[in-house]
C-alpha cells in the first residue's frame, strides 16, 4: 500500500513540478508549445491503446468496454457544461479577466478528477506493471499541463509563485481522487474492467477536444504530428519495457 500511495503521490507532484520552470521561463513560442501538447497527447494515446483498452478487454467483454470508454468521455464532458471551459489560447494577447482565469483552473482541476481515479483504478487493480504504466504516463502528461497552465496564468498577470501554486493545487485534487479510486477497486475488484475502460475514454477525450484542436490552428501542424507520433513511441516503448 505504501509503494501505490507513493506512486500516486509523484504522479500528482508531477503537475507542480512541471510548473517550476515558470519561476524562471516567461514565454516560450507557439512552436515549442504545440509540439510540447502533441508529444502529450501522443503517450496518453498510447496508454489508452495499448495499455488500458487492451487489459480491460482481456478481463471482460467489447460491451463493458465500450460502456467504460463513453462513461469516461461523457463525464469529461459534463463537466465541461458544468464548469465553463477555458482553453488555453496561447495566440490571444492582452489580459484576461481574473475570473475566466479562475474558471480555467477551475476546469483542469475537475478534469484531473476522472484522471486520479484511473490511476488510483490502476493501481489498485493488481493487474501486473498496469498501475506503474498508467502512472507513468498521467505523470507524464502532469508536467506539461501544469507548465502550460502556470506559463498561462503568468501570462495575464498572475504572479508567479501563485500560479505555481495552483497548480500544485490541481495536482493535490488528483492525488485525492486517485486515493478514492484506489479504495473503491480495491473493495470491489468487479469494477476493474470498468475503471480501465473508464480512464481510457477519460483520455481519448482529452486528447482529441482539447490536445490536438491546440496543436492545430498557428502553422506548426507537421512539428506538432511529429512530436505526437514521438510520444506515442515512447509510451508504447515504456510499457513494452515493463512488460
Amino acid at each position: 500500500m505504501e509503494i501505490e500511495i507513493l506512486t500516486m503521490a509523484l504522479c500528482a507532484l508531477a503537475t507542480g513540478i512541471g510548473a517550476c520552470p515558470v519561476l524562471l521561463i516567461r514565454r516560450i513560442s507557439h512552436r515549442q508549445m504545440d509540439m510540447i501538447l502533441a508529444f502529450t497527447a501522443g503517450i496518453m494515446v498510447s496508454a489508452a491503446a495499448y495499455g488500458l483498452i487492451p487489459t480491460s478487454l482481456k478481463l471482460t467483454n467489447i460491451y463493458v468496454l465500450a460502456f467504460g470508454v463513453l462513461l469516461g468521455a461523457f463525464l469529461l464532458n459534463v463537466l465541461e457544461y458544468v464548469i465553463p471551459h477555458q482553453d488555453l489560447d496561447h495566440g490571444q494577447a492582452g489580459k484576461i479577466l481574473p475570473h475566466q482565469s479562475f474558471m480555467l483552473v477551475a476546469a483542469m482541476t475537475l478534469h484531473n478528477i476522472p484522471e486520479g481515479l484511473s490511476v488510483g483504478a490502476s493501481l489498485g487493480s493488481e493487474v501486473e506493471n498496469l498501475g506503474l504504466v498508467v502512472a507513468l504516463s498521467m505523470g507524464l502528461q502532469n508536467a506539461p499541463e501544469g507548465f502550460l497552465v502556470a506559463l498561462f496564468l503568468v501570462n495575464q498577470k498572475v504572479n508567479k509563485l501563485t500560479a505555481v501554486s495552483l497548480a500544485v493545487f490541481t495536482g493535490v485534487i488528483e492525488l485525492l481522487s486517485s486515493l478514492l479510486g484506489y479504495y473503491l477497486i480495491s473493495t470491489a475488484l468487479f469494477l476493474v474492467p470498468y475503471g480501465l475502460a473508464f480512464a481510457a475514454g477519460a483520455m481519448l477525450f482529452i486528447v482529441y477536444k482539447e490536445l490536438i484542436p491546440e496543436t492545430h490552428g498557428h502553422g506548426y501542424e507537421r512539428a506538432a504530428t511529429f512530436s505526437f507520433l514521438g510520444g506515442l513511441l515512447c509510451m508504447i516503448a515504456l510499457v513494452d519495457w515493463f512488460r
